[in-house]
């Protein structure tokens, strides 16, 4: 097969959870510890740091790899979701995996995979941890794909656990309550390994206390303590609410040899070193145009309050959302002060763009929709003078499909 029908073929073996949702969503751990065992359980042979939370896991993981490279190290990367390119998903020093390590890998498993039925998400996690295997990296930095105790990457035992925040997302499948939540995510504290929780949260604290004092896991709430201020390579002054999380994790990483150097290189160059994409990423200027993958309400209220503080003649928004988001919850935090674009990802979970433009409108707001999510991106700019502000996002889907 060549890259894309491999690709096509992994997409349609069971329904993506970024394309289907819920019924995407495999509740335990037996496929991936078959394929693992398949495999010769590569995640064993690799040290790691396993990175969960509702959001801010993506931007903490892609720091943290940057320092380790800036020390010198060979440092993997696992995330998810990709924006343009699924191999984004698998990075060595920025660097992702070649495409004819992805067609080498399913063409040589192929049998055992169909057999089997794994879904997208577990053969794309077995690829990855194979990958680190055979290139032999120091550390890879692995990130939760969804919650934390029945996902597929928690099959390791990392060096450090992180858990940055928890928001309400995904409440079909994690719970409805923030404790809840947290217990999911608590789920990848591991006996004995030290547990970062980068956001203080009465609510969930409690939840992080009992499952680490149940494993004997040291636990540290980053907001306890105290560091310099580092310049972030990355726009998004919500960064700050990562950075300590990030800088914690990095004194409980024990065996590994990182100077202050290593950290304010580390913490500048991320974009350079890791390749990430879609954080306060600024792709125009005359207007300014910032496009930012936050996508629940935590995450947006944050950007919103960024965007509200751009000193522009006028606001412009090209938003698009998934059907199960809740629009009551996220709607109150746009502002009214400016013209929206209304706009439908192209994946079959992307919510009808005139259904969104009504739930707006009869609040209040004026726009239009549009028929894709370019077109309407395209008329924001043509309507926007040079002065203005452009925000491009409400999901991932949105913002790849302007990159």
């Amino acid at each position: 097969m060549t890259y894309t029908e491999t690709l096509d073929w992994m997409f349609a073996q069971l329904p993506m959870y970024q394309n289907k949702g819920k019924v995407a969503f495999n509740a335990k751990l037996d496929g991936i510890v078959s394929l693992a065992r398949h495999l010769g359980n590569p995640h064993a042979k690799f040290k790691t740091i396993h990175i969960a939370g509702t959001n801010g896991k993506g931007s903490s993981s892609h720091m943290l790899a940057s320092i380790l490279q800036e020390a010198g190290y060979k440092v993997g990367l696992y995330t998810s979701p990709h924006l343009k390119d699924f191999r984004e998903r698998i990075r060595i020093n920025g660097k992702k995996a070649s495409k004819k390590y992805v067609v080498d890998f399913i063409e040589r498993n192929k049998s055992f995979l169909e057999e089997n039925t794994f879904s997208f998400f577990e053969m794309t996690v077995g690829m990855a941890f194979s990958y680190f295997e055979d290139k032999k990296v120091d550390i890879a930095i692995v990130e939760v794909g969804l919650g934390g105790r029945l996902d597929s990457t928690n099959i390791i035992v990392p060096e450090v656990s992180l858990i940055t925040n928890i928001g309400f997302d995904h409440t079909d499948m994690l719970g409805n309550t923030l404790p809840e939540i947290a217990g999911e995510k608590a789920g990848i504290i591991k006996k004995g390994i030290p547990v970062v929780i980068s956001e203080f949260n009465g609510d969930t604290a409690p939840v992080f206390e009992k499952k680490a004092k149940s494993l004997n896991a040291p636990l540290v709430f980053a907001e306890d303590l105290s560091f310099p201020e580092y310049e972030i390579g990355l726009l998004g002054s919500y960064q700050r609410k990562n950075i300590k999380g990030v800088l914690a994790v990095i004194m409980q990483l024990k065996g590994f040899h990182i100077s202050q150097e290593n950290i304010v290189n580390g913490l500048k160059n991320v974009v350079e070193n890791t390749g990430l994409m879609g954080r306060w990423q600024q792709i125009g200027s005359d207007p300014t145009i910032i496009c930012d993958t936050a996508h629940n309400k935590e995450g947006l209220a944050i950007v919103l309050d960024q965007v509200k503080q751009q000193k522009s003649a006028r606001l412009h928004f090209v938003i698009g959302f998934v059907k199960d988001k809740d629009l009551s919850g996220i709607l109150p935090l746009f502002p009214k002060n400016a013209t929206y674009y209304f706009c439908k990802p192209k994946i079959n979970r992307g919510l009808d763009e005139k259904v969104l433009c009504e739930s707006f409108t009869r609040q209040g707001f004026q726009g239009s929709s549009y028929s894709s999510v370019n077109k309407a991106f395209e008329s924001a700019k043509k309507q926007a003078a040079s002065n203005d502000f452009i925000y491009v996002g409400g999901s991932n889907f949105v913002v790849a499909e302007i990159l």
